[in-house]
Formats: structure tokens, C-alpha cells, sequence
């Protein structure tokens, strides 16, 4: 397996020659390394695309990947190639358990992109609402106990839940496309012009 990522020369990876800061390279980097399979990554500068891999993917910018001459360049694509590809016993299965995990937080980067990139001052205070409204909703899923973490036979609250990941003690695929993206929201709330509330106790980062 090829995996072409953003990244040399490009603003996003601080080496240049790193997987860059793109959320879409992330997914996938974690979804085949949890896969457990061995595969080559080959970084690309978007401002001087070499051109073996404009007669790749031409008219497609990174990430996308390649198996057995077959060259897939939609993520979400590339995600059910490998689950469906990639299945147990030998590879683990990523997929969510719970529907509900694949919904949590799905307007987060959005709400944060419409934040970030606002021109007009006016409008931050709204845009910012929004964004952490978003973040306690994700919050409060991750804070809700699954079913599988509820005794049926207790009459006593369940309190908050104790897992690590949106659909339990292991990462799925709803992490690894989440989790890039809240690391970008966390790079940046090293700039005071945004903090996120200490309340949100099972997102704090």
C-alpha cells in the first residue's frame, strides 16, 4: 500500500518532509498504522507536484492511495477500501460500534474554520458561540455513559462515562477522523484569542 500525503514543501509539515498539518493525511496515517500493515508514504509539494503523480491522479491534490495499480483518491472512499479490505482475524475491524460515534462532534472543524478564518471582527463573538457549543456537545457524548457501561441490574446513576474514545477503550474509525482535526483546534488555542472552557472536562486538551 501507497499512501501520497500532503506535506514536503508544503506549510502544513514543519520539516518538510513530515506528513503535514492535514487532517485528511492524519486519517489515513492512523487508520493504516492501527491496521497494523505495512505501507510506504510518499510526502508531496502541492506548489511543485512532480509529474509522475500528475499522471497518477492528475487534476488531484493528496491525500490518496494506491493498491495493487488501483489508485483511490477519496478519503472516505479509501477508508471503506481498507475496512473492507483489511478484516480480522488478521487486521482489526475499525468500525464504530455505536452510530452515534460517527456523528459526535461532525460540525466541530467546520464551526472552528468559520472562526478562524473570519475577516470581520463584528462577527467573532457569534462564530465563537457557535464553535464552542459544538465542543460541548462532543463533550457531553463523550461524558454519557455507552450502553455497554450501564448495569441494567443498578438503580444508581451511572455517573459520567470512563472511556478513552468515542466508542469505548479503543480507537475506531470516528477517532481517526475526529482526532486530527481537534489536534489543529488545540495548536491553535495556543493563541489567546481563543480558550476553551476547563468545564469541558472529557474534551479538555
Amino acid at each position: 500500500i501507497s499512501s501520497y500525503s500532503v506535506g514536503k514543501g508544503d506549510e502544513r509539515s514543519f520539516d518538510g518532509e513530515s506528513i503535514g498539518n492535514c487532517p485528511f493525511s492524519q486519517r489515513l496515517f492512523m487508520i493504516l498504522w492501527l491496521k497494523g500493515v505495512i505501507f510506504n508514504v510518499t510526502t508531496v509539494d502541492l506548489k511543485r507536484k512532480p509529474a509522475d503523480l500528475q499522471d497518477l491522479a492528475p487534476g488531484t491534490n493528496p491525500p490518496f492511495m494506491t493498491f495493487n495499480g488501483e489508485v483511490l483518491v477519496d478519503v472516505n472512499k479509501i477508508e471503506e477500501f481498507l475496512e473492507e479490505r483489511l478484516v480480522p482475524p488478521r487486521y482489526p475491524k475499525l468500525v464504530a460500534k455505536h452510530p452515534e460515534s460517527n456523528t459526535a462532534g461532525i460540525d466541530v472543524f467546520a464551526k472552528f474554520s468559520a472562526y478562524i478564518k473570519n475577516p470581520r471582527k463584528e462577527a467573532n463573538e457569534g462564530l465563537e458561540k457557535a464553535l464552542l457549543k459544538s465542543l460541548k456537545r462532543l463533550d457531553e457524548y463523550l461524558q454519557t455513559p455507552l450502553p455497554e457501561e450501564i448495569d441494567a441490574n443498578s438503580v444508581e446513576d451511572p455517573g459520567a462515562s470512563t472511556r478513552s474514545f468515542l466508542d469505548g477503550p479503543d480507537l475506531t474509525l470516528a477517532d481517526c477522523n475526529l482526532l486530527p482535526k481537534l489536534h489543529i483546534i488545540k495548536v491553535c488555542l495556543s493563541f489567546p484569542s481563543l480558550s476553551i472552557s476547563h468545564s469541558l472536562f472529557s474534551l479538555y486538551i
